[in-house]
């Protein structure tokens, strides 16, 4: 759950700043977040999980 609460503020961050910068239009953000709710309930849903949570096991076992 750690690690999807993370991917969802990483997100947000970054939307809010394409926002301001001009770079992502609300109505572009809109579309974003309605595929993502939409592609949650698919059943690749379970595939995207568990490659989000692969990938974020490798960049945290990095070390400097």
């Amino acid at each position: 759950m750690a690690v999807s609460v993370s991917v969802v503020v990483l997100l947000l961050v970054l939307a809010v700043i394409f926002l301001r910068s001009g770079g992502l239009k609300v109505t572009h953000a809109v579309v974003c977040a309605l595929l993502g709710f939409f592609l949650a309930g698919t059943s690749m849903a379970p595939t995207i999980q568990n490659g989000v949570a692969a990938t974020a096991e490798v960049v945290s076992s990095l070390r400097p």
